[in-house]
């Protein structure tokens, strides 16, 4: 792949900021899941484009995700038996964070997910899934999450389900660089579309939804067809190195996640954002 310079202006504000000429934003946690459904050469993973008017990567091709509410931090949830799968102890080792934030995590990339498609990795038993969340019943629980009207453990004891967060696997971590206006500290997830639910274009900060082959997706950006920030192009690129949706489950049971910071660094005559050195060699592949 052919590395695009940075703008110049977005080299000067990170120059600013190097030079002690501002203050870096504080960054807000958030978690983001990458969906994944069986396709024809691959994986296929589901992107939302951003409506251009939104401040942070206005008009990008992102994952399902968002902010984590103060709710999530709600202990209530594992003290009820709402909880199924690792524990919030198990997740933080994954995260590398505390548990309670750990625990926070996965209740917010459970709930933005729903929120942002309609899929629900939750089920009446630790051994079961929901299969269907297209009623009007459902659509009115989602509307609730999104305007908090109600929070996460609310809605799972109004609907008698647990929290599947064995559907979830940890895959990387990503800080925006510090010389940005707004910042997020994103864990990646992964998760395959549960059997029998289907995903529906609900989120108000979309202009359009698809799924695409995650190899496809890489392809896209490379052609200038569609645009993501460098973490989600990274993410598909890297998904689209695993045969299918139960490998890269598989991988992600192994990972723990580093979070990374990319920084501006020079390039012959040029500057460029600064990339997970264990993606060095994909990358090359391009």
């Amino acid at each position: 792949m052919e590395r695009l310079p940075l703008p110049d202006a977005l080299v000067a504000q990170a120059r600013s900021y190097a030079e002690g000429g501002a203050t870096p934003a504080e960054p807000r946690d958030a978690a983001t899941v990458v969906l994944l459904r069986p396709g024809a050469t691959g994986s296929e993973v589901y992107l939302l484009r951003r409506q251009t008017s939104m401040a942070f990567a206005g008009g990008m091709c992102v994952f399902p995700g968002g902010g984590v509410d103060p709710r999530d931090f709600d202990d209530e949830l594992v003290d009820r038996s709402l909880w199924a799968g690792p524990s919030p102890a198990e997740w933080a080792s994954r995260l590398g964070c505390a548990e309670p934030e750990a625990r926070a995590l996965v209740c917010a990339a459970v709930r933005e997910t729903f929120e942002e498609s309609s899929v629900l990795l939750a089920g009446p038993s630790a051994d079961e899934v929901v299969a269907d969340t297209t009623g009007d019943d459902w659509e009115a629980d989602r509307v609730a999450l999104e305007t908090r009207e109600i929070s996460l453990t609310e809605f799972l004891e109004k609907r008698a389900l647990v929290l599947r967060t064995d559907l979830l696997g940890a895959w990387a971590g990503w800080l925006t660089p510090v010389f940005e206006p707004r910042r997020y500290r994103t864990w990646f997830f992964v998760a395959r579309l549960p059997e029998g639910q289907v995903t529906r274009d609900v989120s108000s900060e979309s202009s359009s939804v698809a799924w695409l082959g995650a190899q496809e997706a890489v392809e896209q950006v490379e052609q200038q067809q569609i645009f993501m920030l460098p973490p989600t192009w990274l993410t598909c690129l890297d998904v689209a190195q695993h045969a299918d949706p139960d490998a890269v489950l598989a991988e992600a049971q192994g990972r723990t996640v580093e979070m990374f910071m990319p920084e501006v660094v020079a390039d012959g005559d040029e500057f460029i954002l600064s990339t997970p050195p264990h993606y060095a060699a994909l990358m090359a592949a391009r």
